[in-house]
């Protein structure tokens, strides 16, 4: 099959992974200062979408460690048919999710889709395991970093606001998280948008139509920006309504405390490059601040429903990937 036309299903997936991202991760920005009525869900999805715009065109770092890390685009074989693979794996994953309003993670759903693809073509060799391992890790420890963050800061204004009226509180808090939604909405887009930002460089480089997968095109950063921004004004209001009721009652307070959390989480990883899922941050956020709050008003039936859907996605990405290229190694 022609190249550019390889690069040209490549390009289409990536941003259709980018949309898919955007209309299922917007809960992630939006379902607390939703569910609390700080914002209308209308203004919320504007906010968001204009933020996740802005956050995704300022930052690269996260984009070339996508790119590089898991596999060397100049050495494996068939790169581009695995950037496919990977593509096709993930936004799979993505869809079946968001129908059944499970906030899984697409950052998990890459990272196993695009390190099956690889093995399924080139064998375990074509894996950079240190670089793949290094990703995990940050994956599985940014969650339980936002746990604890969660806890610290709920605890803290729970301290600070003991003696105050609880309704000058929500009413001070509520417009608080107006900001707060705008601030998660911008780290969402700096982090989450980087990685199709990184898979499309990298199939750039496997086809030889690009040098440098430390440098990202200009026409990759702005479209990969508005894919995400499109997605998240259509919203995904089944996993909000998991986001932000199914866990715990939220108030104004307690959203405030999730967003401020999460967002710094994902700021200081995406300022250090390292991908995180946006998803699982800002779920343990929020069973932090509701553990904080009172441990048994946390939900933790669905919490725990989750919290596999965390553990079982990379592997059942890879599977699914590994598949997806088998297959398509039979018309290529």
């Amino acid at each position: 099959m022609d190249i550019y036309l390889l690069v040209g299903i490549v390009i289409f997936l990536a941003l259709a992974f980018d949309f898919i991202n955007g209309f299922h991760d917007t809960a992630n920005a939006i379902a607390t200062s939703v569910s609390t009525r700080a914002l209308s869900p209308r203004l919320a999805i504007v906010i968001a979408s204009t933020m996740n715009f802005v956050g995704a065109i300022l930052f690269t770092g996260v984009a070339k460690k996508i790119g590089g890390s898991v596999a060397d685009p100049t050495t494996i074989d068939n790169g581009v048919e695995v950037i496919i693979a990977t593509l096709i794996s993930a936004i799979a994953w993505n869809l079946i999710t968001w129908w059944f309003g499970i906030p899984s993670s697409s950052s998990h759903a890459l990272i196993g889709s695009l390190a099956g693809a690889v093995v399924s073509a080139n064998g375990m060799d074509g894996i950079n395991a240190s670089g793949f391992i290094s990703i995990v890790q940050v994956l599985i420890l940014s969650p339980l970093i936002a746990f604890a963050g969660g806890f610290a800061v709920m605890w803290l204004l729970k301290q600070i606001f003991a003696k105050s009226s609880p309704h000058q509180i929500n009413k001070g808090f509520r417009t608080g998280q107006i900001i707060t939604a705008a601030f998660q909405s911008f780290t969402h887009g700096t982090n989450d948008a980087q990685k199709a930002m990184g898979i499309m460089t990298f199939a750039l480089v496997a086809a030889e139509l690009h040098e440098d997968i430390n440098v990202i095109p200009w026409w990759v950063k702005v479209s990969a920006a508005l894919a995400m921004a499109l997605g998240t004004s259509l919203g995904g209001w089944k996993i909000i309504k998991t986001m932000g009721t199914k866990i715990f009652k939220i108030e104004p307070i307690n959203g405030f405390a999730a967003d401020i959390t999460s967002a710094s989480v994902i700021l200081t990883a995406t300022l250090a490059h390292l991908p995180v899922s946006t998803t699982h941050v800002i779920t343990s956020s929020i069973l932090g601040v509701g553990s904080a709050k009172r441990f048994s008003a946390v939900k933790w039936g669905m919490a725990g429903r989750i919290v596999m859907s965390w553990i079982i996605t990379i592997p059942i990405t890879m599977v699914i990937a590994a598949l997806v290229y088998k297959v398509m190694a039979l018309f290529m």
